[in-house]
């Protein structure tokens, strides 16, 4: 098979394997964060801390209901006895007999059920209950923090399949070109009107855009892979992804930086903290308050003995109610609730630094990441125009080459700058989308505007 036989077999499987993909099923952007926010490993694993979150914050681990509890017991004794009377005698002088008892059975039962309640323990089961509704709400700040790094981990996968599934379709164009130019050689060749020089430089620019774009299809491939494993599905679903961008309007995207302070992650996570310690310190407070509590019990006794050579036998039963009332009030510990407070003045102050911490770094990083998403759209629409721009000369050296008014190499040289204007502006698009998608992390909305 000769060299021109080979480039237009090899174009024409690329073609074919390029154009297959279009069969596929569409994944649009909304159908990925459905499925990521079922299937992502993360996302369970951020859902089942909030549910073991819940539990806690419950009435029933709250410490407001009271305790009951249950017991009851059985013993079975068995005597077995012989009574001697050394030296004693009955009425006729005879030596008394010696006195046995066998089988002599006893039983005891009995069955309880008691009841605690604390009454007052200083106010620190109220305050640990409002902390545990505090942790709640806490892990579910966790659990949208992890949902919004998913997602954007998502459409970093996506975007880049996106990119590929763009630059494949122009290195496919690319080739098909210079699978023409092949064409025109052979035929220019054949009339005699250029050299075999055009047909090799033809063969060549066909040998490497098909390089091009094999590696850029093994490319997206792989990403479309690492896709699958975010959303958690079988790795080899083939799908065709969504290379539609539109950007937030600049007036909105302007409100929403102004309300960042309010709705950033980092910071409501802090503020949460905060609270959580402020009852930290209400509860180690509790300390110096006494305890008091209430308590109840109920229950039955059955006594049952056997006669003895002395007592009859007995079944005694019996059955009883008690109420009580206990306080406990702990005036000097050691020092243990003194040291606990001052730890957890300590530990609140220290919430308020890492807190003003936080808050100065969001502002810093909602600044950068807003310079940044704007030189990057500035980027891309300079990138738009170089394409245009880029086109019109391809456009134009197409028909100065079919003219044969400028060589191969120049025909050349004006598709590789079409090529690259190209995939530049399909980078700029997505790095500046991505960009945003940032920002508005940061301004807490990423969950909240349709991307």
């Amino acid at each position: 098979m000769s060299l021109l036989k080979k480039c237009f077999f090899l174009g024409a499987i690329l073609i074919s394997v390029a154009t297959t993909a279009q069969e596929q099923e569409l994944l649009s952007k909304d159908d990925a964060i459905k499925l990521a926010l079922l299937n992502n490993f993360d996302i369970k694993i951020a859902r089942n801390q909030v549910d073991v979150a819940k539990n806690n914050k419950s009435v029933l681990n709250s410490g407001y209901l009271p305790t009951v509890t249950a017991t009851s017991g059985a013993n079975y004794s068995r005597d077995d006895s012989t009574i001697e009377f050394p030296g004693q005698t009955l009425d006729d002088g005879s030596p008394r007999p010696d006195l046995s008892l066998y089988k002599a059975e006893a039983q005891r039962y009995n069955s309880a059920v008691n009841v605690n309640y604390t009454l007052f323990d200083g106010l620190g089961r109220l305050y640990t209950y409002k902390q545990l509704k505090e942790q709640y709400q806490l892990s579910e700040l966790q659990a949208r923090e992890t949902i919004e790094n998913t997602l954007l981990q998502l459409f970093s996968v996506y975007f880049e399949v996106a990119r590929l599934t763009e630059n494949k379709n122009v290195l496919q164009q690319a080739l098909e070109i210079s699978t023409q130019r092949i064409t025109r050689a052979e035929y220019s060749f054949e009339y005699g009107q250029n050299t075999k020089l055009d047909i090799l430089n033809a063969q060549v620019d066909v040998t490497n855009d098909s390089i091009n774009l094999l590696n850029t299809l093994q490319q997206l491939e792989n990403t479309k892979r690492d896709l699958n494993v975010v959303l958690n599905r079988d790795l080899n679903a083939g799908f065709e992804v969504d290379t539609l961008i539109s950007f937030i309007p600049k007036l909105q995207l302007e409100e929403l930086v102004s309300q960042a302070q309010m709705n950033n992650v980092a910071i409501l996570q802090s503020q949460k903290n905060l609270t959580i310690n402020e009852y930290d310190i209400k509860v180690s407070r509790s300390g110096y308050l006494p305890t008091v509590g209430l308590n109840g019990t109920y229950g039955w006794n059955l006594n049952q003995s056997a006669p003895s050579a002395f007592f009859p036998g007995t079944n005694n039963e019996t059955w009883n109610f008690g109420l009580g009332a206990s306080l406990t009030w702990n005036l000097f510990d050691g020092g243990g609730t003194t040291v606990r407070m001052k730890n957890a003045k300590i530990a609140y102050d220290t919430q308020e630094l890492v807190l003003e911490q936080i808050e100065l770094q969001v502002e810093r990083d909602i600044q950068n990441a807003l310079a940044i998403y704007e030189n990057r759209l500035n980027i891309f629409q300079i990138q738009e125009q170089n394409v245009l721009t880029n086109q019109n000369n391809f456009d134009r050296s197409k028909e100065q080459f079919q003219l044969g008014r400028i060589t191969s190499i120049e025909f050349r040289q004006a598709q590789i700058n079409l090529l690259n204007a190209q995939t530049n502006k399909n980078l700029a698009k997505y790095d500046a989308k991505l960009a945003e998608l940032q920002l508005l992390q940061l301004t807490g909305q990423l969950l909240n505007i349709q991307i």
